[in-house]
């Protein structure tokens, strides 16, 4: 009796708590100003802190074990016939209630905080179809320097020579480049861990993810090593309190490519080039496919190999897991859901019409 009252009280605090969520994100001032500057600061730190210096992921293990817990649930309620429905039913919410204001409190209020551009003085317009050009233009001519300083041969294809350890601790420098002259995205104490459910995340379609749990970055250890800095520092930027996708992926850009390692700006710039690329095959496939062929032809040897990695994974669950996912960046106020990850690149015409790349 005393736990189904328990139960009972979390299951009726669990809309009082998406009701309230619901009313704070409606004041990104609020949120920016008290939240994502003022208490998440401390609670990021702590858990940082207090988890970092763990060898392995203590995220994974807690999703590992609620996924056999819910699993070992559903097979005694099938084979008991579901004798007790109500009362497992009213524990399942009242844990739904716990999760979901863990969730918030640790770390997902930050979707509903100001917007990137404006947090870094940014002047962020509708950007033009010739502007997208001239920026991938500027890009690929970085990104073929860069290609040609680490290979010295135009046809050969990027072999990163460090391990996914060594790659977490020099992401940290790029972090500390950018502070000079953004604060606002300083990383201190890191938490950054290959993921012990990489194999399931690959089979997901995903290079890495946060758990806000518990604070780590978890990267999954299975993807090209070309992809890994800048994985690692997309996943850095959601640590320091960046939820929305678009500007994750802006400030890991910025963290790679600030880097003083060739490997680290290869990374970011191969990515940038990824992103605009996709917008401008969206707005004119003709110009795409003439700006293709300026690509070294060792850089597309990496593309190709990526696409083949990724290409074993495919599986008939993913597009269902993706919806899933989908629907819920929608809910926390991302309104293209995936598709706003490719949402980075009006940032990255905004940096690029202002800055040169710093080789």
């Amino acid at each position: 009796m005393k736990n189904k009252k328990k139960y009972l009280l979390l299951t009726v605090l669990l809309p009082v708590q998406i009701l309230l969520v619901q009313l704070l994100s409606q004041y990104p001032q609020v949120v920016e100003q008290y939240y994502s500057n003022g208490i998440y600061l401390y609670i990021s730190s702590f858990f940082r802190q207090l988890l970092g210096w763990i060898p392995f992921s203590i995220g994974d293990v807690l999703v590992i074990f609620l996924g056999i817990y819910f699993l070992y649930t559903c097979y005694n309620l099938l084979k008991n016939k579901f004798k007790n429905i109500g009362k497992k039913v009213l524990a399942f919410t009242a844990f739904l209630s716990i999760l979901y204001g863990c969730f918030y409190m640790f770390w997902g209020l930050n979707y509903f905080r100001e917007p990137l551009a404006k947090n870094l003085g940014f002047n962020q317009n509708q950007y033009t179809t010739n502007e997208l050009e001239t920026t991938t233009l500027n890009i690929i001519t970085t990104l073929n320097r860069l290609h040609i300083q680490i290979t010295k041969n135009d046809t050969l294809k990027v072999v990163v020579p460090y391990t996914q350890k060594e790659m977490y601790t020099m992401a940290l420098e790029g972090y500390q480049e950018i502070a000079k002259t953004y604060p606002q995205l300083s990383y201190k104490h890191a938490s950054i861990k290959s993921s012990l459910i990489s194999l399931i995340q690959s089979y997901n379609g995903t290079s890495g993810y946060l758990n806000p749990l518990t604070g780590e970055a978890q990267v999954n250890a299975m993807i090209p090593k070309t992809s890994y800095p800048l994985t690692t520092c997309h996943e850095m930027a959601h640590q320091i309190g960046f939820a929305a996708e678009n500007e994750a992926n802006f400030i890991g850009f910025l963290a790679a490519a600030a880097n003083n390692n060739l490997y680290f700006k290869y990374s970011a710039y191969r990515f940038a080039f990824i992103k605009c690329y996709i917008e401008i095959k969206k707005r004119n496939p003709k110009i795409a496919k003439e700006i293709w062929h300026l690509i070294s032809p060792g850089i597309l040897s990496d593309f190709k190999a990526n696409n083949t990695f990724w290409e074993q994974f495919k599986n008939p669950i993913e597009p269902y897991l993706k919806k899933g996912y989908n629907s819920y960046l929608k809910a926390n106020k991302q309104a293209k859901g995936i598709a706003s990850y490719d949402y980075v690149v009006d940032l990255l015409i905004a940096y690029f019409n202002t800055n040169q790349p710093n080789l």
